[in-house]
């Protein structure tokens, strides 16, 4: 039995979600610059529907990036407030991983790449097969204009989820002819609260002042990851 806390606040879309033994309700909203304004009231009306309070929870999860830098940094802030004063453990979630939980549990396909907007002519990116249930990273994420993704995932993954793939469709064309896409994926607590339920079984719950951000703009690909 766990009970599970996720907001997601790194892109213009905004969401919270509550796990309670396996059943989930959620909170979304395409807003703009009004994550601030949102996050807490989705957080108080899932916890006030679910008939509990902050301390009758396991863990908080967030998606800790990559992203915008002010909406990662908001989904940082509100989690280490919430946790501290409730004295819960924090559980950080990439929204990489949660973007291609989403697509592969919207494909049934068991290798997918999921990426984001990361603007300045760039995408972030990652590789990640399903592995009962849960999401595990293949070599690691990155940022990187968009023509070294195409080249740099090999031939092993068949679809594409996220943002990211909109918005270079011209430079993906390569990559997209022979890949299918799953939408216009953004990330969903929902998706970062299911993998929130692995890592806080494996123990992967850390203290408030731990729980940090995953930004990757200083980082540089410079070798295509391993694939299966």
């Amino acid at each position: 039995m766990s009970r599970l806390l996720a907001i997601y606040t790194a892109t213009h879309a905004c969401s919270a979600a509550l796990w309670v033994d396996g059943e989930i309700s959620s909170r979304f909203e395409i807003a703009p610059r009004r994550h601030t304004e949102l996050i807490l009231p989705m957080v108080d009306e899932l916890l006030a529907d679910g008939q509990l309070k902050l301390t009758d929870l396991d863990a908080l999860a967030f998606g800790r990036g990559p992203g915008a830098f002010t909406g990662v940094r908001i989904a940082v802030g509100v989690a280490q407030g919430l946790a501290m004063g409730a004295d819960l453990g924090v559980i950080v979630i990439s929204d990489l991983a949660a973007l291609a939980r989403q697509g592969a549990s919207q494909s049934g396909v068991q290798q997918i790449v999921a990426a984001l907007d990361a603007r300045m002519g760039e995408v972030y990116w990652g590789v990640y097969a399903v592995q009962a249930g849960d999401m595990q990273l293949i070599g690691s994420e990155a940022v990187s204009k968009p023509g070294v993704l195409g080249a740099a995932i090999g031939t092993g993954v068949t679809h594409c989820v996220g943002e990211g793939f909109r918005h270079y469709q011209a430079q993906l064309a390569d990559l997209l002819r022979t890949r299918n896409q799953v939408g216009e994926a953004l990330p969903h607590a929902t998706d970062i609260v299911n993998l929130a339920h692995y890592a806080l079984a494996r123990g992967e719950a850390v203290a408030a002042e731990y729980a940090l951000p995953v930004y990757l703009r200083d980082q540089v690909v410079k070798e295509a990851p391993a694939t299966k």
